[in-house]
């Protein structure tokens, strides 16, 4: 029996409230889906559910053992898995130097570090964004809650195993591992869910990783790091300006992070997590923003070559390779939404997530309005850029803003006759 999402409102408001929002709530998972939707989802609001939430899990119990990791649990389900490794001492750009290990070894590794009492003498390595769900979806490991389940993201992906892609991810690593400042792919919204220990979160809401900026615009790779006090390099940084939220997040809690939230995230115990990525109508226009800005970076970097015959192919080419989309995968991950939902408006076919869920007719009209704004902002820019041909070779945009607005007025128009 599938569970319906429904929520009350049909429409996007491209209206957000701008407040700097500089503390978080503790939710019960007795909150209705429509209020986390209109409260935490469409507020791009941050908030944690209380431990219950998972309490239910498989693999909090089967990879907890008294509030550390079950290492023999873990060896027996993933021993010979390859999995990646960040080097928490090794910065590489602004993130960490990352190889891949065998399971067992990092096991071993972890447990001999807990041995030798963490000494600063011995690597520092985190086992962080292992598809771990993807590469063993019949494993008992958790059920993604209802709040968290509008997921255009991992609905495009899981549809289509061509891409060989999707962004359910696994994260454990010992005391004193850490994940440097940076906002999420895409823009989108994250959950991640503790399994096993306990993390620290720096959460900076929108605009104030501005303070954390050198002068050349880059963001610091550590947000605790004395060189902020470089006022020579760190001329924006004003310490008794800057809003964050310093928070402990316990054993079972989940934290959802929105959209453009910079943060950084230490493991203050040995520490095994679960994490998705994801967007649906509440942040896809701010995915669309995000996407524009990175392509206009492209193109300014490379405006020299821009006589070149191909050099808004190359310009794609170099957005895909920097960011991990580009413009001809924006719109087929719209276009395969859109069907979806569509589909289920017209057709009266389920629209359904994680096997467990499905929407009700209010969210897929929700949806498609969103796809809508999206699409004729979108549209505008590929015309504007002139590479509208480039993307749209057979028109595929205007086809399907034409039919979601066919359909949209039809059904609007039916709705306000029949109240």
């Amino acid at each position: 029996m599938l569970q319906e999402l429904e929520i009350k409102s049909r429409r996007l408001s491209v209206n957000k409230n701008t407040a700097i929002i500089d503390w978080i709530d503790y939710l019960d998972p007795s909150i209705t889906y429509d209020e986390f939707f209109s409260k935490y989802l469409l507020e791009n609001k941050p908030c944690i559910f209380k431990s219950n939430i998972t309490e239910n899990w498989s693999c909090r119990r089967q990879w907890n053992l008294d509030g550390t990791p079950d290492f023999d649990v873990l060896d027996i389900s993933f021993g010979d898995c390859m999995v990646p490794v960040a080097d928490c001492n090794k910065q590489y750009y602004n993130s960490q130097s990352k190889n891949d290990m065998k399971m067992r070894d990092y096991l071993n590794y972890w447990m001999d570090f807990a041995k030798n009492h963490y000494s600063d003498s011995m690597p520092l390595l985190y086992l962080k964004d292992w598809h771990c769900p993807k590469l063993f979806p019949n494993a008992p490991m958790y059920t993604v809650p209802e709040y968290f389940a509008s997921d255009w993201l991992n609905e495009y992906y899981m549809a289509n195993p061509h891409l060989n892609d999707d962004y359910r991810f696994v994260y454990m690593g010992p005391k004193g591992t850490w994940t440097p400042l940076h906002a999420d792919v895409f823009g989108s919204y994250s959950w991640s869910a503790n399994i096993v220990g306990q993390k620290r979160w720096l959460l900076f809401p929108p605009t104030q990783e501005n303070f954390l900026r050198d002068i050349h615009g880059q963001l610091i790779y550590d947000a605790t790091s004395k060189e902020l006090n470089n006022y020579a390099k760190y001329k924006a940084y004003d310490r008794r300006a800057v809003k964050y939220i310093d928070l402990i997040q316990k054993e079972g809690e989940i934290i959802f992070v929105p959209s453009g939230w910079h943060h950084q995230v230490w493991n203050v115990e040995d520490t095994i997590s679960l994490n998705h990525n994801w967007i649906n109508g509440c942040n896809i226009l701010d995915v669309w923003r995000g996407l524009k800005k990175e392509l206009n970076s492209v193109m300014k970097e490379v405006s020299d070559c821009k006589d070149m015959s191909n050099w808004a192919e190359q310009c794609q080419l170099i957005l895909k390779s920097t960011y991990g989309m580009d413009y001809s995968l924006f719109l087929d991950f719209l276009i395969f939404i859109a069907k979806q939902r569509l589909s289920m408006a017209i057709d009266k076919e389920d629209a359904i997530s994680f096997n467990k869920y499905k929407l009700g007719i209010n969210h897929c009209i929700f949806d498609l309005h969103a796809i809508k704004l999206t699409l004729i902002d979108f549209i505008n820019d590929m015309e504007e850029k002139s590479i509208y041909y480039l993307i749209c070779e057979k028109q595929q945009g205007h086809k399907l803003l034409n039919r979601l607005l066919l359909f949209l007025q039809s059904y609007d128009t039916k709705d306000d006759l029949s109240t």
